[in-house]
């Protein structure tokens, strides 16, 4: 159960917004190791994946403060946080040494997570016309904070990430509220 949490914490991390940032901490809290055992990333030499997620970190970092940069992240989260959602959360069940039906079952519920948690993202986005840059810096902190926890305590981890599920199923029912408003408001024209 522990192996769980920690792993839909890793994956929240990835599905609130940024992508390379939780592998590089990931493989930077791994000590000597770096990411040796997470899928994928094992088959690369370590030096080339420190290379490309700190440059792809900083791009995140600086791209999400501006509108059309957010744009750009989100069609790229969007395609990737399920891959990369499904590699964090099979490697933290791959570090708890569970069954391999258990890891695989694991990193595809990390990647639903992570992907579900994105689709939510891209709404807000487009009902508040861009994400204000305060809700972008607490995204940047969540990210670290959900990573670190994954490790050090997975339980309340997985806790935030079981309530950030919680918003997103709250949310879909909100945008429901919200279009059924706009498509009978007089000001609605479908072309």
């Amino acid at each position: 159960m522990i192996a769980l949490l920690a792993a839909l914490s890793a994956a929240a991390a990835v599905g609130v917004g940024r992508i390379a940032l939780p592998l590089l901490l990931i493989g930077l809290l791994q000590g000597d190791n770096l990411w040796s055992r997470v899928p994928l990333l094992s088959l690369i030499h370590p030096q080339v994946v420190v290379g490309i997620l700190t440059s792809w970190s900083l791009f995140e970092l600086f791209a999400s403060k501006k509108l059309i940069g957010q744009r750009i992240l989100q069609i790229i989260h969007l395609l990737f946080s399920p891959l990369v959602g499904g590699m964090v959360g099979a490697f933290v069940a791959e570090t708890a040494n569970l069954d391999k039906w258990l890891i695989l079952l694991i990193g595809a519920i990390g990647g639903l997570l992570a992907l579900v948690l994105q689709l939510v993202q891209i709404g807000w986005f487009f009902r508040l016309r861009g994400l204000p840059l305060w809700v972008v810096f607490i995204q940047d902190a969540l990210c670290v904070v959900l990573v670190l926890l994954a490790f050090d305590a997975p339980s309340q981890g997985g806790l935030i990430a079981m309530l950030l599920l919680w918003l997103a199923i709250r949310s879909s029912g909100e945008w429901y509220r919200w279009y059924r408003k706009q498509k009978h408001s007089p000001k609605y024209h479908p072309d």
